[in-house]
């Protein structure tokens, strides 16, 4: 901002006692902490304010200093009129109106018919009218026409218009004009101004600049983030300002770290099955006990295998049979399950040991169809 500009701004602000702030519908809160924060820091000044928006404040306004002054009515000047509107539905409700003068106090008097009156206190409208304030601020307005409800054609004859906006497509409206693209919060905006008129802030005044900056920036991290915002931030953190919360990205963190077991899926699944639901551990229960039955089953065909492979021994020194050939492992026996080989190996030679052949001790004489001579 050159200095001609802030001179003719400086002068503005001292010859107006009187200053409106308006800002347009559905303000961002950008907008609207820097209003407010103008608002706070020319009250303090002295200065007799009124902040006014087109629509009502939104809830994530709320935590702004200042939120519950802005209207959707902007005062006028204090030597306009006062209108008092009551609400009229019903013809006959009201009889006559009337007022008296009673201890400083101009009291009017709203006489109900026959049906009574159908509004409440809380339903009396009171407007200021006349012209406005000699010193009108425009914060984040791009057209005039967007706060029309506001502020109409008539009532800004004799006002001073400031614009300040950060918006490409702002019409320049005013009569000191102060839009710039080029700064990344219209917060930053409004401190660098005060700034330079040699306003100082309070700590809520720089708590909703502050505010207004990290929610335009996206908490700094915007690439359209000026150097001025983070000069005027800094500046606003020496105020006792404080960064607003943010929410954090989930961080990745590995089983070991969060305490957790580094086994293999399998061993981890084992150690869990004590905290299984009762139906899976009746299940689990079931298949144990099929299993137990299917080995005890399989115990039962050995042992008669071996039996029979015992019988057959016996009778083999009598020729009249042959010992019973043991099944090749893998390999079913009628449906049975197969024996294994070391199991037939030690059968076969503690049924060798146990049962030795008849002729054992008899003299062994040699027996074919060769001659010797």
């Amino acid at each position: 901002m050159d200095n001609q500009a802030l001179q003719q701004i400086k002068e503005i602000v001292d010859r107006n006692d009187q200053v409106s702030i308006v800002v347009g519908r559905n303000p961002q809160l950008d907008e609207m902490a820097a209003a407010l924060a103008l608002y706070l820091t020319l009250q303090t000044a002295g200065k007799k304010v009124s902040v006014a928006s087109v629509t009502d404040p939104l809830v994530e306004h709320s935590s702004l200093i200042g939120i519950d002054k802005v209207t959707t009515q902007l005062q006028g000047n204090t030597g306009g009129d006062m209108t008092v509107s009551f609400p009229y539905k019903d013809e006959g409700e009201i009889e006559k109106v009337s007022y008296t003068i009673e201890n400083g106090f101009l009291n009017i008097i709203v006489k109900a018919g026959e049906q009574g009156l159908s509004f409440s206190e809380n339903d009396v409208r009171y407007t200021r009218g006349g012209n406005l304030a000699g010193l009108l601020f425009t914060v984040g307005v791009p057209r005039l026409a967007d706060v029309a409800s506001l502020v109409d054609g008539e009532s800004i004859n004799n006002t001073t218009i400031i614009n300040i906006d950060n918006k490409e497509q702002n019409e320049n409206y005013g009569n000191v004009v102060l839009v710039s693209p080029r700064f990344s919060s219209i917060s930053e905006q409004v401190a660098d101004l005060l700034l330079s008129l040699g306003y100082d802030f309070d700590v809520d005044t720089a708590q909703n600049l502050l505010n207004g900056i990290s929610a335009a920036t996206n908490n700094f991290q915007s690439p359209n983030t000026s150097y001025l915002a983070f000069e005027i931030a800094a500046i606003l953190l020496r105020k006792d300002a404080k960064r607003p919360q943010i929410a954090q990205r989930p961080i990745s963190v590995s089983p070991a770290q969060r305490g957790e077991s580094t086994q293999a899926p399998q061993q981890r699944q084992n150690i869990g099955q004590g905290n299984r639901p009762v139906q899976q551990q009746h299940v689990a229960a079931q298949r144990g006990e099929q299993s137990q039955t299917g080995n005890q089953n399989a115990q039962q065909n050995n042992a008669q295998r071996l039996q029979q492979i015992r019988n057959g021994l016996n009778t083999n020194q009598q020729g009249t049979q042959r010992p019973a050939q043991a099944p090749q492992q893998g390999q079913a026996n009628n449906g049975q399950q197969p024996i294994a080989p070391v199991v037939n190996q030690m059968s076969q030679q503690q049924d060798d040991d146990m049962n030795p052949p008849a002729d054992w001790l008899t003299p062994k004489v040699y027996k074919g169809s060769t001659n010797i001579e």
